[in-house]
């Protein structure tokens, strides 16, 4: 926007869509910023700043190998893409808008389910996500989602996003995000809470990466197990003879004997054949001992937390927060979906509110959620017994926009000027 000064218009970096730009009338309104931006801008000294995170290791390590994150970010991704919402303007509950029909086809390769679940999977491992709106000649066309991997944020003069950077290879694109050709700003970037970043959100995984490591770790040394005869490992001890030690040749064909002939799946509960001077001696601690089931399964547990998934749902045992599995799904919805999918839709529309010319929200229909029919029914029966209240308060009650409401009708409890 423009701020104006005895000097003339100066160009704020500040980044707002046209809809809040403010007119010149009011340059008292105009000169408003963040008086902490001139601090993150010298912090920053207008530089490009990579991600402080590795994502490639975070999506490898936890996505790709891991099977309570890949589930967790899969089950959480999904029920939110699945949700269907509608458009809220000026009160009026629409089931058909420009908008609706651009989240319906976002892009030629893609629907509105898998564009969502691109989303919130790039939200969920790298706590940021990046959608770029592409025009036509005239109108918005398409939205695509953007690997977080690839992308940086340009900073300012005043701290705050002036410009992204996309980079594959050794190619890169820039977005700048103050163009007056386009009434919106070309990115959305949607970040999730972090206490020490101005710019990047903080990943689940992050908050949850000691106990992957934990879960993966435990992983590895189950399958090293089978790999070693599922046996604890120990000693062969020589009784030296007359004879002496081990050559150098002995002890390493001894030693390619054993791994040869006694590890691996294939070769589990074979007999050992010790030969002359040779005693087995066990070192390790067996898996009881070191309470291997029930340190991967906390360590489950922790992670599913960090989502915000039951444990229940996972099937982790020793988990008996829920009294059945209706009240986990429910809680599940509640406490993760619905909070992630309302924050992304209340974004995606701020943002494309200007290229539509009108503001806008976009809300789930709770109606059509499954794991909430008990709820929603109870909401219904309670709000239909309700003799006080109109018919137009009581759609407004479950969520739905007025009818339009005759002259005369006049509520009861209001003729006593109440």
């Amino acid at each position: 926007m423009l701020r104006w000064t005895l000097k003339g218009p100066v160009r704020s970096r500040s980044p707002q869509t046209n809809s809040q730009k403010q007119s010149p009338a009011n340059p008292d309104l105009e000169g408003k910023a963040s008086r902490t931006g001139a601090l993150i801008a010298m912090h920053q000294t207008g530089r490009p700043r990579w991600t402080p995170r590795d994502y490639a290791a975070l999506a490898m390590q936890g996505y790709a190998r891991n099977p309570i994150v890949y589930r967790s970010i899969r089950m959480i991704s999904e029920a939110a893409a699945s949700a269907s919402f509608y458009c809220l303007v000026d009160g009026a509950r629409l089931s058909e808008h420009p908008v609706l029909d651009l989240l319906r086809q976002p892009n030629p390769r893609q629907d509105a389910a898998s564009w969502l679940e691109n989303l919130y999977g790039h939200l969920l491992v790298s706590g940021n996500a990046y959608i770029e709106a592409v025009y036509g000649t005239s109108s918005l066309k398409e939205l695509h989602c953007l690997r977080p991997d690839r992308m940086k944020v340009v900073p300012g003069p005043e701290g705050w996003p002036d410009a992204y950077d996309y980079t594959i290879g050794n190619k890169s694109v820039r977005f700048l995000q103050n163009d007056d050709a386009s009434p919106l700003p070309p990115i959305l970037h949607i970040t999730l809470f972090h206490p020490h970043d101005d710019h990047y959100g903080l990943s689940p995984l992050e908050a949850a990466q000691v106990s992957l490591d934990v879960h993966n770790a435990a992983a590895s040394w189950n399958k090293a197990l089978l790999d070693n005869s599922a046996r604890p490992s120990g000693a062969l001890v020589y009784a030296a003879s007359e004879a002496g030690n081990l050559s150098e040749e002995q002890f390493e064909r001894l030693k390619r004997e054993l791994e040869e002939g006694y590890q691996g799946a294939m070769n589990a509960g074979r007999p050992l054949l010790l030969e002359g001077g040779l005693d087995w001696k066990s070192m390790s601690l067996s898996p009881r001992d070191m309470d291997f089931i029930d340190a991967k399964n906390s360590a489950a547990r922790e992670i599913a937390l960090a989502f915000g998934v039951p444990p229940m749902l996972l099937g982790i045992p020793g988990d008996n927060t829920y009294s059945n599995y209706a009240e986990a799904n429910r809680a599940f919805w509640r406490q993760t979906v619905l909070p992630l999918a309302s924050r992304c839709l209340q974004n995606l529309a701020r943002w494309l509110s200007p290229a539509f010319n009108e503001a806008f929200d976009l809300r789930i229909d709770l109606d059509l959620v499954t794991a909430l029919a008990g709820e929603r029914e109870a909401l219904w029966n309670r709000v239909g017994n309700a003799s006080f209240l109109t018919e137009n308060e009581k759609r407004m009650a479950v969520g739905y926009s007025p009818l339009a409401e005759p002259a005369n009708e006049i509520p009861s409890r209001k003729e006593g000027g109440k």
